[in-house]
């Protein structure tokens, strides 16, 4: 069987530079400020890494597709914590965004499915969108 992954017990400050980027295709500038102002003051979590792929209607991506879920995985086996991930929803039932943690969610997803994955999960107002 393989090992379960560690985890970091904070996001470093990198998961927030990525989240930036990656929500800047999707949203204003503005809006991306307050998307990851509100990660970084979002609750942590843990869900079954499944469920997040399931809730964010995302393929689960594996070794040979992905050379960061290789990664990952590489790093699941020798002890490398992982960061958590960072998760926005609308609470208006749209899919969840992950803003950043995708390839560690499928990674810990290959290793076990229903292997608990700690995100942040910040609720984004529709509001707030552009």
């Amino acid at each position: 069987m393989a090992k379960a992954p560690k985890w970091l017990t904070e996001p470093v400050e990198k998961d927030y530079a990525a989240a930036t980027s990656y929500l800047s295709l999707l949203l204003s500038s503005e809006n991306v400020k307050a998307a990851v102002a509100d990660l970084r003051s979002a609750p942590e979590g843990r869900w079954r890494a499944k469920d997040i792929l399931r809730a964010a209607r995302l393929p689960l991506l594996k070794r040979k597709q992905s050379t960061e879920v290789a990664e990952k995985l590489e790093h699941i086996t020798e002890g490398t914590a992982l960061s958590p991930i960072l998760l926005l929803h609308d609470g208006a039932g749209a899919p969840l965004l992950i803003a950043d943690g995708y390839h560690r969610a499928c990674a810990a997803c290959l290793v076990d499915e229903d292997t608990l994955v700690p995100a942040r999960l910040a609720l984004f107002r529709a509001s707030k969108r552009s």
